[in-house]
């Protein structure tokens, strides 16, 4: 085993607060140029940029975490990420069910692209991908574990969108499977105050809306290979696996 660097939190073209030049091409680049072993694909609300940057990363030989960054109703964001297209699939039907009916408005919040792997726009999603679900926060876990998926909310260390600054607390029945500081911070300095969240897996990523971003802020993932499996197995500290957050 050794240890391999992971950014978990990237957003695409697809997202509306991503740069235009976040394609899964030119993500998968930078994110070699970085040196790092995994990336996570977490565009609001939405998964449909995941199969193309995993195909693409594979060729450079890095392994990507398929999933999305959810807004739930209380507006507190969380990673999700699921092992295989099945579940990734049945969980994009979740968000489309459950996002809102607003449109987006491409000149106040960005474009929502989806492209191939030629940087060719193939869709554009019309709802607003930034909305909140109709879906709790106790709802959207549930429903991420019900496929088999990590649920990790999102630097919650930030004034706004975190567990802290939308609910004030964390739970105590919450199940989970680690919780994400931004780059802004550590975890050892988010600690200090919050020592409560040392009770959970801590890791930490860039939330990388623009190319230079990515890889700013990292985890190191101490395991076999780059893998959903393995990697879930460094969250609970399984087999000699382990995280180290950077």
């Amino acid at each position: 085993m050794r240890v391999f660097r992971g950014d978990l939190h990237i957003h695409t073209v697809l997202s509306p607060c991503g740069d235009l030049e976040m394609s899964p091409g030119n993500i998968v680049n930078e994110a070699a140029l970085k040196g790092l072993d995994i990336i996570g694909i977490t565009d609001h609300n939405t998964t449909r940029h995941c199969d193309l940057t995993a195909e693409l990363a594979a060729e450079k030989g890095i392994f990507v975490m398929q999933g999305a960054e959810v807004t739930t109703k209380e507006e507190v964001h969380c990673l999700a990420f699921f092992e295989n297209t099945d579940a990734l699939n049945r969980f994009q039907e979740f968000l489309d069910s459950n996002l809102p009916d607003i449109l987006n408005d491409p000149d106040k919040f960005g474009y929502q692209l989806q492209t191939d792997k030629f940087e060719n726009t193939i869709y554009e999603e019309k709802l607003l991908l930034i909305s909140a679900i109709s879906k709790s926060f106790e709802e959207t876990a549930a429903a991420i574990h019900s496929l088999d998926g990590l649920f990790i909310p999102a630097h919650i260390d930030r004034r706004k969108n975190s567990i802290y600054s939308q609910l004030g607390f964390l739970p105590g029945n919450m199940k989970a499977d680690a919780l994400e500081v931004s780059k802004t911070s550590t975890p050892g300095q988010f600690s200090k105050d919050h020592p409560e969240i040392t009770m959970f897996p801590l890791i930490r990523n860039s939330d990388a809306h623009y190319i230079n971003d990515i890889g700013t802020a990292s985890t190191g993932f101490y395991i076999d290979e780059p893998s959903f499996r393995e990697i879930r197995q460094a969250l609970r500290g399984e087999n000699g696996r382990k995280i180290l957050a950077e």
